[in-house]
């Protein structure tokens, strides 16, 4: 039999090692330290979540200050940085070489890809503004849903254009556009010349859908226009 089996069980546990009181405070203080610890590094984190987050809301809202009826504020291009794409549309010289290569690619698949517009002055947005009030009778901000008030339209740099089907002329300025072969083609390979659609269906700004307003991003002066575009749509 062994000895610590013969042991009444009260006598056993006290035959074990004991552990002085003051070990017991050392390993106490310890467990409570590692405790603040993680407990600071805890706030540390939601702290930086919170300030993160906080950022984002400041950022969002001070976009918003800038936009008037959903839309943003856009500069005007200069002569200089304009080209004649074909009669009346003029487009930036950025744009020229890549909306042409998409177009050489999409008439490949037999498909006519349309250029319908490109810059327009602040002024000609103006005109194009006001003139939906007269021929609609809509408010301003019935007017802001389809069109940009002057000075707040992408057109304004150059780098925004709406695009057609050849094949489908009645479908220009329509949604109904979305169900042409040149949109389906636009939606699966604009992205490879760096154009985007500017206003998807339920866009962040709050503007009609209009899938054949697309924009070019493949310069670094063209992300810089339509920076706060694209912090509206990865914020908000």
């Amino acid at each position: 039999m062994n000895y610590q089996d013969d042991i009444p069980l009260a006598k056993r546990i006290k035959s074990i090692r004991t552990i002085p009181a003051k070990s017991f405070l050392r390993i106490g203080f310890l467990f409570f330290m590692v405790g603040i610890s993680l407990t600071f590094l805890s706030n540390r984190s939601v702290l930086r979540q919170t300030t993160s987050l906080e950022d984002s809301i400041n950022l969002i809202e001070n976009i918003q200050n800038k936009s008037l009826l959903g839309h943003l504020p856009y500069p005007q291009a200069s002569k200089d940085e304009l080209i004649l794409f074909s009669p009346g549309i003029y487009v930036h010289k950025d744009i020229y070489e890549n909306f042409k290569e998409m177009q050489f690619k999409a008439a490949q698949k037999g498909i006519s890809l349309q250029l319908l517009s490109g810059y327009r002055s602040i002024n000609l947005q103006r005109d194009i503004f006001y003139e939906n009030k007269s021929i609609r009778n809509q408010t301003a901000i019935e007017r802001s849903w389809d069109s940009a008030p002057p000075g707040y339209s992408e057109h304004s740099t150059g780098y925004a254009i709406d695009v057609g089907d050849g094949d489908y002329p009645n479908t220009h300025f329509e949604v109904e556009f979305e169900q042409t072969p040149a949109f389906k083609w636009m939606k699966k390979f604009a992205s490879k010349y760096h154009f985007v659609l500017s206003f998807p269906s339920n866009n962040k700004q709050g503007v009609t859908y209009e899938p054949w307003h697309w924009r070019f991003e493949g310069t670094v002066n063209a992300l810089k226009k339509f920076e706060d575009a694209n912090k509206i749509t990865k914020f908000k």
